[in-house]
């Protein structure tokens, strides 16, 4: 039976902190995507066509509108955390928070992505049309971000 070496201290504080810069370069990733589709976002409810969209339309473009903010405050949470709680030694506790928020951050961007798909392909082909594709984008998305982490999750707890 092989013995494992307890964590030291310093150990612990390096790969903390190496964690903490992973999930901030990924979030960099994440966050001028969310940025310009919020910008486009914003200025189509300033164009002329805006005004011949239905009350479902208007209902769908602004949940994805929202959807698009959260996933946005929700990316840059942690690094406006890590600013508030610099060399506070607290870095354990906002790589967790971090992580929570960067999964709830994709999810509320999977919306919105989804959202958009609906209200482009349902002014291009029709609402039966923009149904389907967007069920089908979001069960794209489910399967290429979550259900390999979650099924691979699932296998190492059964071992």
């Amino acid at each position: 039976m092989a013995v494992q070496r307890a964590e030291s201290a310093e150990e612990l504080k390096a790969r903390l902190e190496r964690e903490h810069n992973e999930l901030l370069q990924e979030l960099r990733a994440l966050i001028p995507g969310a940025t310009v589709l919020f910008g486009f976002l914003l200025a189509i409810s300033f164009t002329n066509q805006f005004g011949d969209l239905s009350t479902f339309e208007r209902d769908i473009y602004y949940a994805t509108l929202v959807s698009n903010a959260i996933a946005l405050v929700l990316f840059l949470a942690p690094a406006a955390h890590h600013r508030l709680r610099f060399r506070e030694g607290d870095k354990d506790h906002m790589l967790q928070k971090g992580n929570r928020e960067a999964i709830a951050g994709s999810v509320a961007s999977s919306v919105a992505l989804t959202g958009v798909l609906y209200l482009v392909t349902e002014r291009t082909f029709g609402n039966a049309q923009a149904i389907v594709v967007s069920v089908l984008f979001l069960v794209f998305i489910a399967w290429r971000w979550w259900s390999f982490a979650l099924l691979r999750s699932l296998r190492d707890g059964r071992r």
